[in-house]
């Protein structure tokens, strides 16, 4: 199969790109602003030219001659504008927050490439802002450009990752009448939204059809196999312990001779205190009042579900966030007295072991926690070959 081009806007550490090459889409040009991010993604795909600059001074005609492609011969323009300001956990959500509209410069973009299909992965928080007026905006300017357009918002436990992360899901393609179609659920994986508004909008698994599902992907099948470290400890680099304990460690493992990024930060006195009464599976609750912090101890029981958490083996992991902080989700290991490394927030995100994570082990985090997940993005990748088609032309 001829590989299909792909251009990757706001590419970060290229969770993205990962997946849709895993879908058969070849990347041949990555923005990102952050260099840390970039040297990420360029060390990952040594074949991308990756341009570090704002998109917003990126020039259509020079991305034009850089590509030395024709107008209409991409197949696909993908990419996920900075989703900080739609976020849930953002405190002001406002039209006002420039990174808000940078859709616009992805919108100028595909307007000058107009490639086969146009990708635009965010938030779910992104449906609701300024009541409905950037989707409005979005479909209108796409529309404007000859493209079919829908979106849905795709939850990635249905598709193999072993987390609780929703993602709304912009697919375009050329042509006007087209059928937008978006992955068909292949795990039987459930979560309840943490957003609210748009549940419509989330892909329901009617109880007949379940049967025919493969079982969620768990926690346990995604790190069981990694070895016991020691918090603070800044080599990260191990030979593997055992086989493959799991068919999803078995794919993670391909091209893959060590485990790398296996590392984590060391937990304040307080918080190991806190730990010895979190069983797995358990949260904040099982904490003697004594011991919780201050804003924890006014909370509701049913307030902040996930803080505080341990990561139960059999279950999925919070959605894995810039920082896994236990504050603010479950990320205490499910076994050992510590947070979850690196490689293991890789993991949950479904990155391949091959996959190496650069800068500190905060920009690591980060670069892990913002990642769309490769395989959610591998099952939108598939899709969208469907419909451009996935021969030689």
């Amino acid at each position: 199969m001829k590989k299909k081009l792909l251009v990757d806007l706001f590419a970060g550490a290229g969770g993205l790109s990962c997946g849709l090459e895993m879908a058969g889409f070849s990347p041949i040009l990555a923005n990102e602003i952050d260099p840390n991010y970039a040297d990420t993604y360029k060390r990952n795909h040594s074949n991308t030219e990756v341009v570090v600059d704002d998109v917003r001074e990126v020039c259509d005609r020079s991305l034009k001659k850089s590509l030395g492609l024709k107008v209409g011969e991409l197949d696909l323009l993908a990419g996920g504008p900075p989703c900080q300001g739609f976020s849930i956990n953002a405190p002001i959500r406002s039209l006002d927050d420039k990174r808000n509209h940078l859709f616009k410069d992805y919108l100028r973009i595909a307007e000058a490439l107009k490639p086969k299909a146009v990708l635009i992965e965010n938030v779910p928080g992104i449906v609701s802002l300024g009541k409905g007026t950037v989707v409005e905006q979005i479909y209108k300017e796409l529309d404007r450009m000859g493209y079919s357009v829908a979106h849905r918002i795709l939850f990635a436990g249905h598709y193999g990752v072993p987390q609780m992360r929703f993602r709304t899901t912009f697919i375009a393609i050329k042509g006007s009448g087209k059928k937008i179609i978006f992955p068909e659920p292949t795990y039987n994986a459930t979560a309840v939204a943490n957003f609210t508004g748009a549940k419509e909008l989330c892909i329901n698994i009617p109880p007949l059809f379940t049967q025919h599902l493969k079982a969620h992907t768990s926690v346990w099948d995604a790190i069981s196999d990694l070895p016991e470290i020691e918090p603070g400890d800044a080599n990260g680099i191990f030979d593997y312990p055992t086989e493959p304990k799991s068919e999803y460690q078995q794919i993670l493992r391909i091209g893959s001779r060590r485990i790398e990024n296996h590392i984590c930060s060391k937990l304040g006195s307080i918080n190991l205190e806190r730990l010895k009464h979190i069983p797995q599976g358990g949260s904040w609750r099982d904490i003697p009042f004594d011991l919780l912090p201050a804003g924890l101890r006014r909370a509701r029981r049913s307030d902040h579900t996930k803080r505080y958490g341990r990561l139960h083996p059999e279950g999925l992991c919070s959605t894995v966030l810039t920082k896994c902080d236990p504050h603010w989700g479950s990320f205490f290991h499910p076994v050992e007295d510590r947070v979850i490394s690196v490689r293991e927030a890789a993991r949950i995100q479904s990155f391949p072991d091959s996959y190496i994570f650069y800068g500190s082990t905060t920009q690591q985090y980060e670069q892990v926690g913002n990642a769309v997940p490769p395989f959610l993005a591998k099952s939108i990748g598939e899709t969208i070959l469907k419909m451009i088609g996935d021969g030689d032309e």
